[in-house]
């Protein structure tokens, strides 16, 4: 990396800021017991959560041996309606979260919190959350043609923060992230708590890899000259 002078940072929500398995294990069992299917346990969510809402539905549906072309169009009318009615109150703010954004705003950065998840899941968690004040902007995964992992997402983002790829940190858990940030041309900070398909964060050669959000000191990062962090 040549020399930081960041301008912006683009915050993942599921697995970054909050740990939300719990509301996708209670949306997604009761969505498959509506339908007379088996259940699958948070073992499972953990590593196929972060690609979207329609490749979550489907894998659920596959991984208890339904046919997903019958089934999918119930499945994604019932998850809808589940989530909906449990979102936010079988999750919880990671440590270090709110601290991490205080900092983040403190090192002079705008933020727009970015994620595959539906908007109209998203913004009501954030706002549950106490976490919607901190954004200038907030995308969720069906505001764009495409999701993450392709840049398009972290592009628009930019646009709409008036910021330049090269001027934005993505902050994120997952190759997801990674990927989406890299194709973009932003920086990438991973963060190891989070849902990662099962793989170490580590192997997505982020620029930093933090235990939790505030455990870097942002405002030094962003003038840092090259190398990678682990904090």
């Amino acid at each position: 990396m040549s020399q930081l002078s960041l301008r912006a940072a683009i915050v993942d929500l599921d697995g970054t800021m909050v740990d939300t398995v719990g509301d996708f294990d209670a949306a997604l069992n009761r969505m498959l017991a509506e339908l007379g299917l088996g259940a699958v346990d948070r073992a499972f969510i953990e590593r196929t959560v972060g690609k979207g809402s329609e490749h979550l539905i489907r894998q659920t549906l596959a991984a208890v041996g339904a046919d997903v072309a019958r089934h999918y169009d119930a499945a994604w009318a019932a998850y809808q309606r589940h989530y909906l009615a449990i979102n936010g109150s079988a999750s919880e703010v990671y440590p270090g979260v709110v601290e991490g954004l205080a900092a983040l705003r403190a090192a002079g950065l705008r933020l727009a919190c970015l994620t595959n998840k539906p908007a109209a899941f998203a913004r009501p968690l954030l706002a549950a959350k106490g976490l919607d004040g901190w954004f200038e902007q907030v995308f969720g995964g069906d505001d764009f043609p495409r999701k993450k992992p392709d840049p398009l997402p972290l592009l628009e983002t930019c646009k709409a923060l008036g910021v330049e790829p090269a001027d934005t940190v993505m902050i994120g858990d997952s190759s997801n992230d990674a990927q989406a940030g890299r194709a973009a041309g932003c920086a990438v900070v991973l963060v190891r708590y989070g849902y990662n398909h099962g793989e170490p964060v580590e192997a997505s050669a982020p620029d930093a890899v933090l235990d939790r959000l505030d455990g870097l000191d942002w405002a030094g990062w962003v003038r840092r000259t090259g190398g990678t962090v682990s904090a």
